[in-house]
């Protein structure tokens, strides 16, 4: 009979192990996403065809609106102030449920509800923008017969809210073993989400892989990170790792080298230069509702992560690192800025602009033991979330006889066939570039003071790279007011009552947070710490 054999201490008693206990109202948002999308998949195999769209859109509604709610409702407990580090009432500590991680769910379920109204649209498109069927092979006689069908793989909702529920881990883990498996979780999702397009199928599928295939390499680079954190500091836990940088007598070439492949990982996820190559292609194959989801929840949840791993693991070797975001800082800017200006697809223009955008975030967390500069790098991301789920939404509504017109000579003359288009794109894009009166200026502002004063020189680079960037945004406002349309100019749909709820949303928020962004700010000023 095999017996357990239980160490025991020097009286010869054997020592009590308590096991960990769980707060499970801290974790009540993940809980209720993760329902929703087991919920999603019952339905899946229980509900007709006929009726499986609009109980899998209210499935996911109710679930990403819930979790919202209840989100917001925690910042009002006395669970928002953090307990000590070493408390079990967030699993040991491997989970910890404190006021920027608060801040960061409640960005990503905000946006996650947003991007869910894109893909519940069906009136821009015959049947939707996701493909009617994930099995046929592109380019037969049913695939193209099914271009024009009503039906949907509706499995794409549940996949959102798996990904949503990875997203909402990734940046309250302070163990970096449940990180990995939260960035598991929330990509394995997309790398089929990508893959879905009803029309331009191989550009899809294409895309689908490449995200898979570099995702893979980036994910073993974050293990290998891992291992090399764990032989340096003999623990996964993100302040045992910040004890061993004060104490350790290991060398520091495994604390060091650990970092820089962790940051490999984490930066591919935020498509931060040099580490982006994916995101043009995926960005431009992948169905825009799933890119619109991508560009604004995946970066707020890897920044989350990227602030957490940082802030509490290796602030006291700030010195050290800051170099490294400095040059990632200044490619990411770069590469965004002047590749952007050579592209004459929109979504490859918007995918550039991401990869800037990335840059100019990263110039916050330069001076990382700075409240202002969490705050400034908080506010940042809720104010470039909705602008680019906009920005991508509107894509959805300008069509030819292929589906979404993205390339640039397309847009001519857009002003005279819809000024309303038109007028909501010049809005988004002037925001992007940084223009006083939108919330994108505002970001900019207060990321760009905070880091002032010990990055003057970083600064001044992102100034100009922003003016560089300026162009390509102004280049499609003139395009749409001053150019003569094409011979084929495209038609602009009217969209359904989801996207224009979507897209209503992001416009007003886009213009608040540039005239009256207090409350936004005063809120992400409160929600700057991270427990340590």
């Amino acid at each position: 009979m095999n017996s357990l054999h239980l160490a025991v201490d020097a009286a010869g008693k054997i020592p009590t192990i308590s096991a960990p206990s769980v707060v499970y109202t801290a974790l009540l948002p993940i809980f209720i996403v993760l329902g929703a999308a087991l919920l999603g998949v019952l339905a899946e195999a229980v509900v007709p065809r006929a009726e499986r769209f609009n109980v899998q859109v209210g499935i996911t509604l109710l679930g990403l609106v819930s979790a919202a709610v209840t989100t917001g409702l925690l910042h009002n407990k006395t669970l928002t102030t953090p307990s000590p580090r070493g408390s079990d009432a967030f699993f040991r500590g491997s989970l910890a449920v404190d006021k920027a991680g608060l801040f960061i769910q409640g960005t990503i379920l905000v946006l996650a509800i947003m991007a869910a109204l894109l893909l519940a649209e069906r009136s821009v498109d015959v049947g939707s923008a996701i493909v009617a069927s994930s099995a046929v092979v592109v380019g037969s006689p049913d695939d193209q017969r099914l271009v024009t069908s009503e039906r949907v793989q509706t499995e794409i909702f549940p996949l959102l809210l798996f990904a949503v529920s990875g997203m909402l881990i990734f940046p309250i883990s302070n163990n970096l073993l449940l990180m990995f498996v939260a960035l598991e979780v929330l990509s394995l999702p997309l790398y089929l989400m990508a893959g879905m397009s009803r029309r331009r199928r191989l550009l899809s599928q294409e895309a689908a892989v490449k995200y898979f295939l570099l995702g893979a390499f980036a994910s073993a680079f974050f293990l290998y990170g891992l291992a090399l954190l764990y032989g340096y500091a003999g623990s996964v836990d993100l302040e045992n790792i910040r004890t061993a940088t004060n104490t350790s007598t290991k060398s520091d070439v495994l604390l060091y080298a650990g970092l820089g492949l962790l940051l490999v990982g984490l930066l591919f996820k935020a498509g931060i230069a040099p580490f982006h190559s994916w995101t043009p292609d995926v960005y431009q194959g992948a169905p825009t509702p799933v890119t619109a989801f991508m560009a604004a929840c995946t970066k707020v949840a890897a920044f989350g992560a990227i602030l957490r791993v940082l802030y509490v693991a290796f602030s006291a070797t700030a010195n050290d690192w800051r170099p490294i975001v400095w040059a990632v800082a200044i490619a990411s800017m770069v590469v965004g800025a002047v590749f952007g200006l050579t592209q004459t697809d929109i979504k490859r223009i918007l995918a550039y602009s991401s990869i800037a955008h990335a840059g100019f975030i990263l110039v916050g967390l330069v001076d990382i033991n700075s409240k202002d500069s969490i705050s400034s790098v908080l506010f940042y991301l809720l104010t470039y979330g909705f602008t680019t789920l906009a920005a991508f939404g509107l894509l959805m509504i300008v069509r030819d006889a292929d589906g979404e017109a993205t390339h640039l000579s397309q847009w001519s003359g857009l002003a005279r066939k819809s000024p309303v288009v038109a007028a909501v794109m010049t809005i988004l894009l002037l925001s992007m570039a940084g223009i006083p009166l939108t919330s994108g200026f505002t970001g900019k502002f207060f990321v760009f003071r905070a880091a002032i004063h010990t990055a003057g020189p970083l600064v001044v680079i992102a100034l100009i790279c922003s003016a560089i960037a300026a162009f390509f945004y102004l280049r499609i406002i003139v395009l749409m007011y001053f150019a003569e349309p094409p011979e084929n100019s495209p038609t602009i749909a009217i969209p359904g009552w989801s996207t224009t709820i979507a897209l209503t949303f992001g416009v007003v928020v886009t213009i608040v947070l540039g005239v009256f962004p207090q409350p936004i700010l005063d809120l992400a000023a409160k929600a700057a710490h991270f427990t340590t």
